[in-house]
């Protein structure tokens, strides 16, 4: 799905080299005809479901996480048919991404992270990413070579290095980079870091800060971030999920309802406006997926008290 770039050796991984480069995806996952045809705008999901993120492989197939019992749940898109296909540890998923292997990485905000085979369910590795808290494991990107996380609590990403064959690292082997440059942590428990995706040369990755509604270019050799130079565009305020497709950057603003549109260089140090995406049946929509010429987004729904019987649901929007 994504095009391959050039990428560069990163010194901390213990198993080898981490590099940054074109993003692992589920292609490989599931055998889908290659004329699936588009699905409805709006795909429901089951009351109470609480979704944050959303990751799709090469077939039809998304998979949301729960931020209420962390259940993980894989809907066709061509039906809106779907069902819990990994029972939650009853704490939160947050962001997840699926790798070309069938495995699903997912963010699980004070639990760290966690690996979940996607066809049966089963955990097949968990992590405690931050030494510190308050933590909150927010978001994931897949590199061919390392799954990167953030905390929004804590100016650190984190990487999980990935050996040959994709072989998950020990518990121990977790990478911890300190954010530094532009980067200037809120306070508190504000989010900061969230949403995480790489420049469109692979040569570094980005990052959204939510509170302070500023997006960062990222060394992930040293932690160095720059601002990225937007122009005159408003500010990424409430900036969640990031989505790069070519030199295309889109940013999930959730509770503004909104996906704003931008091109960014190839080395990701600034980028231009072009438009901004809304839509009647957006309600706080929170991260973003492709497939086929359409984005599909999780209505997380904030601003509507959670109860076992609340509706939820995913918008289909075209690129």
């Amino acid at each position: 799905m994504a095009p391959t770039h050039g990428s560069f050796a990163h010194p901390l991984s213990r198993r080898g080299l981490l590099t940054v480069g074109a993003a692992a995806t589920g292609a490989a996952l599931v055998g889908a005809p290659a004329h699936a045809a588009a699905g409805p705008a709006v795909i429901p999901l089951p009351n109470g479901f609480r979704p944050e993120g959303i990751t799709i492989g090469g077939g039809p197939y998304a998979y949301l996480g729960s931020l209420g019992d962390g259940s993980l749940y894989r809907v066709d898109l061509r039906t809106g048919t779907g069902k819990i296909v990994s029972a939650g540890p009853g704490t939160p998923s947050v962001g997840l991404k699926l790798d070309d292997r069938g495995r699903l990485f997912v963010a699980g905000r004070g639990e760290g992270a966690r690996v979940v085979d996607a066809r049966s369910g089963e955990i097949l590795a968990s992590y405690v990413l931050s030494t510190t808290t308050p933590t909150f494991a927010n978001d994931v990107f897949l590199t061919p070579r390392a799954a990167w996380f953030t905390d929004s609590y804590q100016p650190v990403l984190y990487a999980l290095p990935l050996g040959r064959h994709g072989q998950l690292p020990d518990p121990d082997d977790v990478v911890r980079i300190t954010l530094g440059g532009d980067w200037s942590q809120a306070p508190g428990e504000v989010v900061n870091a969230n949403g995480i995706t790489r420049t469109p040369d692979g040569s570094a990755l980005l990052v959204v800060q939510s509170g302070v509604g500023t997006l960062h270019r990222v060394d992930p050799r040293t932690g160095v971030t720059a601002r990225v130079d937007l122009g005159d565009a408003a500010p990424l305020t409430n900036g969640d999920g990031l989505l790069v497709t070519g030199r295309t950057l889109y940013v999930v603003q959730n509770r503004q309802n909104a996906v704003d549109v931008f091109t960014l260089a190839a080395d990701g140090r600034s980028g231009v406006f072009r438009r901004r995406i809304t839509d009647p049946a957006f309600d706080v929509p929170t991260t973003v997926a492709a497939f086929r010429g359409r984005l599909y987004l999780p209505n997380a729904r904030f601003t509507t008290t959670p109860t076992p019987e609340t509706t939820y649901a995913i918008v289909s929007v075209p690129k």
